[in-house]
């Protein structure tokens, strides 16, 4: 009986078949991968799409370019020893593995950005309707965010698998590590096409998207890691020409009113709010002592004392900043108050960073990160301030940089950065001298930017700078492992995701790891 009963239902749908599809894999009133892709907005989506990651991996990014150099630390949380306290700590202090999460969803949000642009890359070749110049802004923006990914992978992991197309089968996903000259010559290769496809910005504000500058600025990046300093000089002095300058204000460059401005050459955008399409940026918080009612800074009631206390501005740095440098008081704020027994802050007062001794008795004082803080924030999940990329002062710094390199005077692009800042131009002629003071003023013009950590290990001084500095952030925080911040070669790279090895067994671990 049931036999018979499975021949009928297979003679019913023969039958139907006969009339119509029984099954449509590819429904007229929906989009799958075969019929989308077709049209200007569907590109344009999907671009979008591509840049949403970015938010993801800032969430991320600050555990290794600020808290893993001498920039900024962690408040303490011993009350609370979870795998995700231990795992954030770790990597500050240098005890990270290659099972690290963080380490994991870094390398996983990079490699997601550039998945979403080699599907716009990709399916650009197969869209003929699309005419020559979209076909050109598209691929500019998924070029660029390609290339800035990779550029992010190699100085972190080092040589990694190159993707540069969309993976459609399950062999595709699967490639072992290209050396790290092949990846700087794939960044080179589409930070150059980008450059060549892009335009310069329309007007001022910008509308966010990538541009003919940020690809610009990003290959002189480049190539100043790569120590092309002819070349880097060369692509950077064509900047002003396309609109770029400095804000007459350095704290304007980071103000939620003034957005994509002729200072900003790429920032990561945001949205607060809590309506529907709302992206707020939750480091804001991220960035305060943990608290259950942070009103005193944010000018509304949030309680952050679930994630909270991170890249805290170091003495070291806040004492690096010369005598009315104007950067200070936009990039660093001092609150007092108390700790309980939870390692939860009670906000008393706040305090200007220039010029601050010290808390009264009973009380401590916590330095946080002020530049990305402007309240009252509009909700409690966080602000509407951008996160800069790259601005035209780093521009002017790395100009700067390679000049000197180049035994050229790079006084002027140097002064413009700090005059600004409100500091006397300086007069200095040894290219010793003038390497260690463009160093200096990366540091102090470009803090909390994400870029510490990678500058440190580019001019070779991260072991000679961060022992020295390991040892005396020790000494004044008895909260950090004794056994911490002890620098090493293998250091310099980061472990290749444990998880990543297990999937995929072409790959290969770093050294030490």
């Amino acid at each position: 009986m049931k036999t018979k009963y499975i021949s009928l239902v297979l003679i019913a749908l023969a039958a139907s078949s006969c009339k119509k599809s029984f099954i449509d894999l590819s429904p007229k009133a929906s989009y799958t991968d075969v019929n989308y892709y077709q049209t200007e907005a569907q590109f344009k989506q999907a671009v979008t799409a591509a840049y949403a990651p970015l938010r993801d991996l800032l969430v991320n990014d600050f555990y290794f370019t600020e808290m893993r150099s001498d920039n900024t630390f962690y408040q303490s949380a011993l009350s609370n020893r979870g795998t995700a306290y231990v795992y954030r700590e770790n990597i500050s202090d240098f005890k990270d593995g290659a099972t690290n999460s963080y380490t994991a969803a870094e390398w996983q949000y990079l490699y997601q950005l550039i998945s979403r642009a080699n599907i716009v890359t990709s399916r650009l070749k197969q869209a003929p309707g699309i005419s020559a110049a979209s076909i050109n802004v598209y691929d500019g923006q998924a070029k660029f965010l390609r290339a800035f990914a990779y550029f992010k992978l190699v100085r972190l992991f080092g040589g990694v698998p190159i993707f540069v197309n969309e993976v459609t089968t399950p062999n595709d996903a699967f490639l072992p590590r290209s050396s790290a000259d092949d990846v700087y010559k794939q960044i080179i290769a589409d930070a150059t096409d980008a450059i060549n496809e892009l335009v310069s910005p329309a007007k001022f504000p910008q509308t966010g998207e990538a541009t003919k500058g940020s690809a610009t600025v990003l290959l002189a990046d480049v190539y100043v890691t790569l120590k092309r300093w002819a070349d880097a000089e060369a692509l950077l002095n064509t900047l002003p020409a396309m609109g770029y300058g400095l804000n007459a204000d350095y704290a304007a460059a980071f103000s939620p009113s003034n957005k994509n401005s002729k200072e900003s050459l790429f920032e990561v955008q945001y949205l607060d709010g809590t309506a529907t399409g709302t992206t707020p940026n939750v480091l804001t918080t991220y960035f305060l002592p943990r608290s259950t009612n942070t009103s005193l800074l944010t000018g509304i009631p949030i309680n952050n004392s679930g994630m909270a206390g991170l890249n805290t501005p170091t003495p070291d740095l806040i004492g690096t900043y010369e005598a009315n440098d104007k950067r200070l008081d936009a990039s660093v704020g001092i609150t007092e108050g108390t700790y309980n027994a939870s390692d939860l802050f009670t906000f008393s007062a706040v305090k200007s960073a220039p010029g601050y001794t010290a808390p009264p008795t009973g009380k401590v004082a916590i330095p946080y990160i002020k530049k990305y803080l402007h309240a009252p924030l509009a909700a409690i999940n966080g602000s509407g301030d951008n996160f800069p990329v790259y601005r035209y002062a780093e521009a002017l710094l790395l100009l700067a940089e390679a000049q000197n390199e180049q035994g050229k005077s790079p006084l002027t692009a140097l002064n413009a950065v700090r005059t600004r800042a409100g500091l006397p131009a300086t007069a200095l002629t040894n290219q010793t001298a003038m390497r260690n003071t463009i160093l200096h003023e990366r540091r102090v013009e470009l803090a909390f930017e994400n870029k510490r950590w990678h500058d440190l290990v580019r001019t070779g001084t991260a072991i000679s700078t961060l022992n020295p500095f390991g040892t005396k952030i020790k000494s004044q925080f008895s909260y950090l492992p004794a056994d911490g911040r002890i620098v090493t070669d293998f250091r310099l790279l980061f472990p290749l995701p444990a998880a990543e090895i297990g999937l995929n067994t072409l790959l290969t671990q770093n050294p030490g790891y």
